[in-house]
C-alpha cells in the first residue's frame, strides 16, 4: 500500500483493519506542486491539504474547494494529509473499524450488521444489501461538483478518471471503494476552468469541528439575465458510498425560474430515490433543506 500523510491508513493499521505486507512511502515523489494549466490547475497527488486550501489561485478561483478542505479536519491533520489520500479515505462506519464485528467491506461475505444495527450516520442513496457505508471525504464532494479529473499511473499505464467516476457504489463488491486497480497511484487532480456562476460548500455535522458530514453539499448555480437557471451542478456528501451527483435535481432546475418553490421541487425529485433505513430517515429532510438553502444563497 502507498503511504502519503498516513492520517487514515495509520489509524486503520492501529485498529487492525489494514494489514499491508509492504508500505511504499510516496510522500517525496515529485507530485507536490500546484501548477497552472489551460485555464485550470493541476494539483499533485501528494500536495498537503493545507497547501491546497490556502493556495492563492485556489482561494481566488475555486473558493468552494478551499471551504471543503477547511471543513474536513483539524489543522494538524490537514498539514499532514495529502490530496490523493483524502480521496482514498475509507469509510468511518463503526462496523468496518471494529475487527470483532462482521463487515462485507472488510471481510467480503461476512455480512453487513449496520443494516439492522447502528446506521444513523450511514447511506440513504445508492446502497445495496451488502453495504450501507458512506464516503467521508469533503474534498471529493467539491471535486465532483467541479467535474475534476484524477490522473492515475499504474501497471496498466497512465489514465484519466473523471469525477464522479473514481468512487464506486457498493453493489455486490463493497470492498472496492474505487475503480483503481492494484498498484495504481493517483499522481494529480486536474481542475478545469472555474464554472460560470456562483458556488458554495456547506457541511452539516454533529459538532462544530473535526466531525464527518451528516450531509454536505457542493453547488454551482449559473443564472441567465431573465432570472432562470442556465446551468447548475449539485453534489452531496454523507448520503452514499460515493460523492453523490444530484443529476435529477440539476435536470429539474435547468431552464426553471430561480425561485424557492423550484428548488424544493428539484430537491424532492432527487430525494424521491432515497431509501432511508429506520434510524437515518432524518437525512432526507436535512438534505432537502440544505439543497434549498444553498441554492437560495447562490441566487442572492
Amino acid at each position: 500500500m502507498y503511504l502519503g500523510g498516513g492520517t487514515n491508513l495509520v489509524d486503520l493499521m492501529r485498529l487492525g483493519v489494514a494489514r499491508p505486507d509492504r508500505l511504499v512511502d510516496v510522500s517525496r515523489l515529485p507530485y507536490d506542486r500546484i501548477e497552472e494549466t489551460d485555464g485550470g490547475l493541476r494539483v499533485g497527488g501528494v500536495v498537503r491539504n493545507t497547501d491546497l486550501a490556502l493556495h492563492p489561485a485556489v482561494r481566488a478561483r475555486y473558493p468552494m474547494l478551499t471551504r471543503s478542505v477547511l471543513a474536513g479536519a483539524s489543522g494538524q491533520v490537514r498539514n499532514m494529509a495529502t490530496v490523493a489520500g483524502n480521496l482514498l479515505q475509507r469509510t468511518r462506519c463503526p462496523y468496518f473499524q471494529d475487527v470483532s464485528k462482521p463487515c462485507n467491506k472488510r471481510d467480503p461475505g461476512s455480512g453487513c450488521p449496520a443494516i439492522d444495527g447502528d446506521h444513523r450516520n450511514l447511506a440513504i442513496l445508492g446502497y445495496s444489501d451488502q453495504c450501507v457505508a458512506t464516503h467521508p471525504s469533503d474534498l471529493a464532494v467539491a471535486l465532483t461538483a467541479l467535474e475534476a479529473r484524477v490522473l492515475v499511473t499504474g501497471p496498466g499505464g497512465d489514465r484519466t478518471i473523471p469525477m464522479p467516476g473514481l468512487h464506486r457504489l457498493p453493489g455486490d463488491e463493497p470492498h472496492r471503494d474505487t475503480v483503481l486497480e492494484p498498484g495504481d497511484l493517483i499522481t494529480a487532480v486536474e481542475l478545469p476552468p472555474p464554472p460560470a456562476g456562483a458556488s458554495r460548500f456547506h457541511k452539516v455535522r454533529e459538532r462544530a469541528s473535526f466531525a464527518f458530514a451528516l450531509v454536505s453539499i457542493a453547488a454551482v448555480l449559473d443564472m441567465a439575465e431573465d432570472g432562470t437557471v442556465r446551468d447548475c451542478r449539485i453534489a452531496l456528501g454523507g448520503v452514499a458510498h460515493a460523492p453523490w451527483r444530484a443529476r435529477r435535481a440539476e435536470e429539474a432546475l435547468r431552464g426553471a425560474p430561480a425561485r424557492e418553490e423550484e428548488f424544493v421541487r428539484a430537491a424532492d425529485a432527487e430525494l424521491d430515490q432515497a431509501r432511508p433505513l429506520p434510524h437515518n430517515g432524518y437525512k432526507v429532510p436535512l438534505a432537502r433543506n440544505l439543497i434549498v438553502r444553498t441554492l437560495l444563497e447562490l441566487v442572492s
